[in-house]
């Protein structure tokens, strides 16, 4: 065989590998005791409602994608479309998975709980690697095969938009789920009526841990694969149009291919160590997964680009010095850059979210002086946690830029982006993995509180839900910082598609309307989005006062609140709310490049990127923040749950909510499918 083929084959085998080591963990989780009749029944309400409301979702969906498909198909070409078909399918394929071993795992974790912390973080961390081994196991087995059997790099672009698709719909529809059954739970159950989260008594206590898994678990997988398969689409594409060779094109899917076997033996680290710390436990599979992806990206760069003579032949500058590298070390160094970044991603959104550090110390101790000032000190820190993520990206894109840029020619060092830009998507599978467990967690809270399992149970659960808001956050910070690089590459690739050379000059006016639009684009996302969970959440917690009023004996414990009213509810509002935000990036760049034109389309792409990521770093870290500043306070901090600084900060947390589990996380699909639209218009305009 030749190399390319090998490689494909590589790439495939790496994929059936992820699929096939999960499918064993899914096994192993439900052989699992799940406990007494009370849980079971309290779970089974759960994952019915879930599955429901995914089931109704995915319907939606399909008669949306099936008139995209028929458009595709007839205004471009049928590989676009057959490829949109599969991208779409792979992606709502990884989310509905993960949310099904997800409510599966959660009861089974409550059970683990009552043996101590060690097991729960077992039972509840396979669960999670299984969303995560499918996400990356789909997202390279989709591309891979697809293009072994096309060998063509044009259709990619419609897999990729068929998993962007997926995935807005899938964010922004769990999105307003979660956050507006969390937010009219908790404001009526906490604050007015006084009641602990996740009491059995509140009404919407099913609903809101129906969201957990709608949002953090479905959207985060559909998520995290859009993202996945997108950037390994961006990196093909630039590698076909900057070298024209099929080894550049199929290098960035065998560095995917080494983190799934990295990712697989990294999650064999993931050990409670004798200081009992979940979040070292967790960290060491990230170190060993990364680490060991390091050492094999060496030779296989060696082996598929170590002869490149465009790359090799051309000095290297970095930072006002001049040397020589080799075309495998200046590529290994790329895919480096993208690890670091990696890393430093999950450094940067911990020290910002997590209870020990400053930040959220800050939040906590302003809520003694009321809800004011823990809004101000919570936006203060959310516009904060921006800095060092940009200035860190920045770096990356400067230096994996000029390690493969010839002079003379500006296309090779966005290559060098691109590769930086999939070695980070490539360690998906196990920060997926880290991420997904924390949903469960969460889940198995509420059953051992609706179950009323002794207090022994939640002392187990809490701290791992507690951690969980930590890794979710580092999750979305992951994704938004690996799609600025990923957008970067698409923008570059719609340049480069360009068949006429343009200049992006901002004296055009058309550049500027451009940069104006695409500026203002995630932040009327974001207010859509934060106006649906607000409309939502106040549906939620009018029934909540609802049942409180009038079915007698509910506060007192004598009486089972109506829980499937309030999911039907949450159920109806999210499906009606998600239509407009999930079509605005799909019809804005329509819009603009039709009017406007090239220049007008390429400036909206560029202000779309710069300020998405802003507000997206900005709203999931942020809000995050303040939810764990809520957790510290009802840890005994600062007069503990019932206080002045409780309230206050149920307030912020309330803010929060929508901040990073629904306008945040959404904005980073947004922002790569108003990128990917644009390729399909240079198509079918024959730009």
């Amino acid at each position: 065989m030749d190399t390319v083929t090998i490689a494909l084959a590589i790439a495939i085998v790496a994929g059936v590998a992820a699929i096939l080591y999960g499918l064993f963990l899914v096994q192993w989780v439900l052989r699992q005791p799940r406990g007494e009749s009370r849980m079971i029944d309290i779970a089974q309400a759960i994952q019915e409602g879930a599955e429901a409301y995914m089931r109704r979702q995915y319907t939606l969906v399909a008669i949306v994608a099936v008139v995209i498909t028929l458009l595709l198909g007839l205004l471009i070409n049928w590989s676009t479309a057959i490829g949109f078909v599969v991208g779409a399918t792979a992606s709502a394929a990884a989310g509905f998975i993960g949310m099904s071993v997800a409510v599966r795992s959660n009861v089974r974790t409550a059970e683990a709980a009552k043996s101590g912390l060690a097991p729960a973080l077992k039972v509840a961390f396979r669960g999670g690697t299984v969303t995560g081994l499918f996400v990356v196991g789909l997202g390279l087995l989709a591309v891979a095969v697809f293009y072994a059997i096309t060998r063509d790099v044009a259709p990619l672009v419609g897999l990729g938009f068929g998993g962007s698709l997926i995935s807005v719909f899938a964010r922004i529809g769990g999105g307003i789920y979660t956050k507006a059954a969390d937010v009219g739970t908790d404001l009526v159950g906490k604050v007015e009526a006084g009641i602990p989260e996740d009491d059995p008594r509140n009404p919407g206590v099913i609903a809101d841990n129906v969201g957990d898994n709608v949002g953090d678990c479905a959207g985060m997988a559909a998520d995290l694969f859009e993202t996945y398969a997108v950037t390994a689409v961006a990196a093909m594409l630039l590698g076909h149009l900057v070298f024209d060779t099929e080894t550049a094109v199929v290098y960035p899917l065998v560095l995917g291919a080494a983190s799934i076997f990295t990712s697989i033996i990294g999650t064999f680290f993931v050990r409670l160590g004798n200081n009992g710390s979940i979040m070292r436990a967790l960290y060491q599979g990230v170190v060993a997964a990364v680490i060991l992806a390091a050492v094999a990206f060496f030779p296989l760069t060696l082996w598929l680009m170590g002869d490149n003579p465009i790359i090799s032949d051309q000095p290297v500058s970095l930072f006002g010095l001049s040397f020589s590298l080799s075309a495998t070390a200046k590529l290994f160094l790329s895919a480096i850059v993208g690890i670091i970044v990696t890393m430093g991603v999950v450094i940067i959104t911990e020290y910002y979210t997590s209870e020990r550090y400053g930040p959220v110390k800050h939040i906590a101790e302003a809520s003694e002086t009321g809800h004011g000032t823990n809004i101000i000190a919570g936006l203060a820190v959310s516009m904060r946690s921006t800095a060092l993520p940009i200035v860190l990206i920045s770096v990356a894109i400067y230096v994996a830029y000029r390690l493969t840029a010839v002079p003379g020619d500006l296309t090779a060092g966005l290559y060098g982006i691109a590769v930086a830009a999939m070695a980070m998507l490539s360690m998906a599978g196990i920060i997926v993995a880290i991420d997904s467990f924390g949903p469960i967690t969460d889940n198995a809270g509420g059953i051992a509180e609706m179950a009323e399992l002794p207090d022994s149970v939640r002392a187990v659960t809490d701290p791992l839900d507690a951690v969980g808001n930590t890794t979710k956050a580092v999750t979305k910070a992951y994704a938004i910082g690996s799609a600025g690089l990923a957008a970067l590459v698409l923008f570059a690739s719609y340049f480069l598609e360009i068949t006429e050379q343009i200049t992006f000059d901002l004296s055009n006016p058309s550049v500027l309307i451009g940069l104006f639009i695409g500026g203002a684009l995630p932040y009327y996302f974001g207010a859509i989005l934060m106006e649906a969970v607000g409309k939502a959440g106040g549906a939620v917690v009018e029934e909540v006062r609802r049942q409180f009023r009038e079915i007698e004996g509910l506060l007192e414990g004598r009486a089972r609140p109506e829980y499937g009213r309030a999911v039907d509810i949450v159920t109806r509002q999210a499906l009606r709310e998600m239509m407009l935000p999930a079509l605005l990036p799909v019809v804005v760049p329509i819009i603009i490049g039709v009017t406007l034109g090239k220049e007008a389309l390429g400036g909206l792409l560029i202000g779309s990127i710069v300020t998405g990521l802003f507000v997206a770093i900005s709203m999931t870290t942020g809000g995050a923040a303040w939810d764990n500043a809520k957790k510290a306070i009802e840890s005994g901090l600062h007069g503990g749950k019932g206080s002045f600084a409780h309230q206050a900060s149920v307030t912020g947390d309330t803010v929060g909510d929508p901040y990073k589990d629904t306008a945040g996380p959404a904005i980073n699909p947004m922002i790569k499918i108003v990128n990917i639209v644009a390729l399909l218009i240079v198509a079918f305009m024959g730009w």
